[in-house]
């Protein structure tokens, strides 16, 4: 691909309160896009944290609508033109496509962290999920089917391939892990876990808080809720009701410093997501020696996390809390573990991200 006019539409950016690991993803592809000089619309949700056009790094930041209504925005500055004259659009799926395929034709690049089927159910009961699972799950494989396909992770592209994508179409680019920011945080002296992410049903923190409350030989354990979320006054309630609520934090949302810090200072993290297309936050945990607790059926995890080595993947509940308290408890594993962590951590740029997202885009297009 030449220097052309490359269109992300992403239904948010990482200063939104819900942003997370995909948008991160996200901007930092934009970045790596402007920096080899093409021009970069990243199109996504208005909110209160930023204006509503903006530059930053390169990248031309266009912010219409709310969650919902940033989808129609999107489809009609196409439709009208608004964007300008555009050779290239990336639509980000995040359950839902923004149906740019029937807007231009330009090419089309689909990019999905992961596919959606166990959280429709869970973050819309009843009709509204199913009717989300069957757009996402038979009508865009249909809409896209010309349409190359960016995974995350192999667990991504193979559940793309059982939603009938060709496995021709899709390539992988993984996450990568940012430098890790000059701390003083010390492990905390009292067994520590952190849970980092938006606080919504599907991240499952209830299982980082039911340990807390099921490992009663140690009643100095707590727990740090690194995020910001509409299920935030769920989990408050949800600590209460389990005796636990004195050794729950929540900080909100907070800085890189901050969040940087908690990695530092505690014995390890815990993961229990529903879904993850990679796990972001493994690599930033991990970077701090402090390995991770995950369910080896998010999918992601898989890839983000060496089983034994540099964390532990369970099948069900009772293993992951059987798991957090091997960690807690043995020194030696959680330090062999801190170690594979860190490692791993270092085997995953962003400078690959970008390079690996660039060069598909330099691809002739079909």
């Amino acid at each position: 691909m030449s220097t052309s006019h490359v269109l992300i539409c992403n239904w948010r950016d990482t200063r939104n309160p819900e942003g997370g690991g995909s948008e991160r993803y996200v901007e930092e592809v934009a970045r790596g896009l402007a920096a080899r000089g093409h021009r970069v619309t990243l199109f996504c949700a208005a909110h209160p944290n930023a204006s509503r056009d903006e530059i930053r790094d390169g990248v031309r930041f266009v912010r219409r609508g709310d969650k919902m209504a940033v989808y129609a925005f999107a489809l009609l500055g196409l439709l009208l033109r608004r964007f300008g004259r555009i050779d290239v659009v990336v639509d980000v799926q995040n359950g839902l496509p923004f149906f740019t395929r029937l807007a231009t034709r330009k090419p089309v690049v689909v990019l999905v962290h992961h596919v959606h089927r166990e959280q429709w159910p869970v973050v819309y009961p009843g009709l509204i999920g199913r009717i989300g699972w069957w757009i996402e799950s038979r009508l865009a494989p249909r809409l896209y089917r010309r349409s190359r396909y960016v995974a995350v992770s192999t667990a991504t592209r193979d559940e793309l391939v059982a939603l009938g994508v060709d496995a021709e179409r899709i390539s992988i680019v993984h996450n990568g892990t940012d430098p890790t920011p000059v701390t003083h945080a010390r492990r905390s002296l009292h067994p520590s876990i952190c849970v980092v992410g938006r606080l919504v049903p599907h991240k499952q923190v209830e299982h980082a808080i039911d340990a807390v409350a099921e490992l009663t030989e140690m009643p100095d354990l707590t727990v740090t809720v690194v995020g910001d979320g509409w299920w935030e006054e769920e989990l408050r309630a949800y600590a209460r009701a389990r005796g636990v609520a004195d050794r729950v934090v929540f900080t909100g949302f907070v800085d890189e410093r901050t969040k940087h810090e908690v990695y530092a200072s505690s014995w390890l993290m815990a993961l229990p997501s529903l879904k993850e297309g990679w796990g972001l936050v493994v690599g930033e945990a991990g970077s701090h020696t402090t390995p991770t607790v995950a369910y080896r059926s998010a999918g992601g995890t898989q890839e983000s996390i060496d089983h034994e080595e540099s964390g532990v993947l369970v099948e069900d509940h009772a293993e992951f809390v059987a798991a957090v308290r091997r960690l807690l408890t043995d020194h030696e594993y959680r330090t062999r573990l801190g170690k594979g962590a860190y490692e791993k951590s270092l085997m995953f740029t962003w400078d690959q991200t970008r390079e690996g997202f660039a060069s598909l885009l330099a691809k002739p297009s079909r």
